[in-house]
């Protein structure tokens, strides 16, 4: 997973911050860090933190019809582990992997898509709603979704993965 970034046109090696002057204003924008990007203007600056990206992805993924749930054996079965426990609640970043850079996300998810649902058409179905929201949300731009299926959910069978079962 890569995103890739605008080189800077100005940098200040003192502040450490990179500036980028855009037709309407200038903008400053702070080196990538572990925490996302953060686009400062004169009125402030606005931080967005590589969780919150992982939610906004996870939960516009689980919203499209023929996504069962995200993530691969083990960590469904932690997630259903963890819905267990009074108080608790499952991660809605599950299946989720964000790479942040200053104005660029890139996003993997794992998914467990519903039997009889055709993949081709989920895995664009679920790239168009990731992107309008981290986009609309985050003001990122999301330069790629790459998406792994990683099982098949047959309704009404028990699940017999030995991860859940041990769960159990």
């Amino acid at each position: 997973m890569t995103a890739t970034h605008s080189p800077p046109a100005n940098s200040n090696a003192s502040t450490g911050n990179t500036s980028v002057v855009s037709s309407s204003e200038k903008t400053t924008v702070s080196p990538s860090t572990s925490q996302g990007a953060s686009p400062a203007t004169r009125q402030g600056t606005t931080t967005v933190a590589d969780t919150v990206v992982q939610k906004i992805a996870g939960l516009a993924a689980r919203e499209v019809n023929g996504v069962h749930d995200l993530g691969g054996g083990a960590s469904r079965a932690f997630g259903a582990l963890r819905e267990r426990i009074p108080g608790a609640t499952a991660s809605a970043a599950q299946g989720v992997a964000v790479e942040v850079g200053e104005t660029q996300a890139a996003i993997d998810l794992q998914l467990l898509v519903e039997y009889g649902v055709s993949i081709a058409d989920l895995a664009r179905a679920v790239r168009r709603d990731v992107v309008t929201a981290i986009e609309r949300m985050t003001g990122l731009e999301v330069v790629e979704v790459n998406i792994h299926v990683s099982d098949v959910h047959i309704p009404g069978a028990e699940d017999t993965s030995p991860e859940a079962t041990r769960v159990r």
